[in-house]
């Protein structure tokens, strides 16, 4: 890569990475910006570091395979923590350059939708649940999911209104992909 590819990538309008069987191998400076690391101390390390825990971090490994094998691009939204254990919410893509073993060698990109470290502090629980919600999953499903009663999850999801003052659910989302304000809804 010459000097002006080089600078190009570490300055793309986007978090880049490309991982190796889910260790990343390269990153550019916005990447590394995003999560509040030093580019040196992200290369040769696991993505484990970038979740809540280590549920959420082996949970999400299987979502989205499938599009990969066919050598689709993945897409979704969740949250990532950053190096001081604040979360922030990304738009995330995904393409493999390895369909057959889709998790081989993985290229990467990021966006920051919305940083919910200036909101309310989440809890493990409750960031599992809104993670769930956020790719369209029913209480009933997130409950299997998570091997939770339907009512506990239900008590979460009734936290989290309150916790963004909100209405229900699709208000919650909208708010947390920065399609509304932060106004309370009344």
């Amino acid at each position: 890569m010459n000097d002006f590819d080089q600078l190009a990538f570490d300055h793309a309008p986007m978090g880049l990475a490309l991982t190796e069987n889910r260790i990343i191998k390269t990153c550019n400076e916005t990447f590394a910006g995003m999560f509040d690391y030093e580019k040196s101390a992200l290369i040769g390390q696991s993505f484990r570091q970038l979740y809540g825990s280590d549920q959420e971090f082996h949970h999400i490994r299987d979502i989205g395979l499938e599009p990969l094998r066919r050598s689709l691009p993945y897409t979704d939204e969740r949250l990532m923590r950053r190096s001081d254990g604040s979360m922030i919410w990304c738009r995330f893509r995904a393409r493999t350059l390895t369909p057959k073993k889709p998790l081989e060698r993985i290229v990467l990109s990021f966006a920051l939708i919305e940083n919910t470290s200036s909101g309310p502090q989440l809890t493990p629980r409750e960031r599992e649940v809104l993670l769930l919600l956020s790719k369209g999953q029913t209480s009933k499903e997130i409950a299997r999911v998570l091997d939770l009663s339907p009512r506990t999850v239900e008590d979460v999801r009734a936290r989290l209104l309150k916790k963004f003052q909100v209405k229900n659910v699709a208000v919650l989302l909208a708010r947390l992909s920065g399609h509304q304000t932060n106004k309370p809804q009344k």
